[in-house]
């Protein structure tokens, strides 16, 4: 099974979102969108190359992004309109390393940080070792 890593800054965001979503829509609200961004998670370690996933270039090599969205319909609590990306790299094959969970509306390479966008860069498969989706 594919190893799951969660960073620091990924953590805090997590924990920002919670805080941010009992005051604006109380405990059931944030409780429901838990259980969205756990499902988004899962989704990606799962499959880290699963539709709606996306490489992101122009942010660093190899970072992906997977917005939450995408992961309604197996959360276990409805959501009308999430509005988050997981950010992500794949160190090796049997590593998904989720970098930060940001809002859809943030500049996404103003928020990686900088360690994170080195490892990603030293995660990029070399040349030959074939290509497409890893499972």
């Amino acid at each position: 099974m594919r190893k799951l890593s969660i960073t620091h800054p990924a953590r805090s965001d997590l924990t920002d979102i919670r805080r941010y979503t009992i005051d604006r829509y109380g405990r059931a609200g944030a409780d429901a969108y838990d259980a969205l961004l756990k499902q988004a998670i899962r989704d990606v370690w799962e499959d880290p190359f699963r539709p709606g996933s996306r490489e992101r270039p122009e942010i660093g090599a190899s970072i992906r992004r997977y917005h939450s969205a995408l992961s309604r319909e197996r959360a276990a609590l409805t959501v009308n309109a999430p509005r988050h990306f997981i950010l992500y790299f794949l160190p090796h094959d049997s590593e998904v390393v989720i970098s930060r969970v940001l809002h859809d509306s943030r500049d996404l390479a103003r928020h990686i940080p900088d360690d994170h966008l080195a490892k990603a860069r030293d995660s990029v498969p070399k040349k030959g070792r074939g290509g497409g989706r890893k499972r």
